[in-house]
This record gives C-alpha cells, structure tokens and sequence, in this order.
C-alpha cells in the first residue's frame, strides 16, 4: 500500500542514462568520423566522449 505511481526506480534511471548516453556517443562518433570500429569505442565510453566532443567542438 506503499506504492507511489509515477515514482521512477533510482536503478531504471541510471541504467536508462547509460544507455542513452552509448547511444548517443556513438551516433556522434560515426558522424564525425564515419567508423563503425570507432564508434563501439565512443559507445564505451559513453558520456565521456559526449562531454569530450562538446567542449572540443
């Protein structure tokens, strides 16, 4: 009885940023370099190389 609707699990939202931020690392990288290889590395790094990419370009 407890149960709040609409509250987000702490756990889901990380998982979801993590994996929205390889997404996106990813896409970055295969626009600017056009390298699938380099691209599952950006993924790896995840929101290291979209802060990266933002304050270098």
């Amino acid at each position: 009885m407890n149960e709040r609707k609409g509250d987000l699990n702490g756990g889901a939202v990380a998982k979801a940023g993590i994996s929205f931020g390889s997404a996106l690392a990813m896409v970055i990288s295969y626009t600017t370099w056009h390298s699938v290889g380099w691209a599952i590395v950006h993924g790896l790094m995840s929101w290291v190389y979209v802060i990266y990419f933002m304050l270098r370009y």
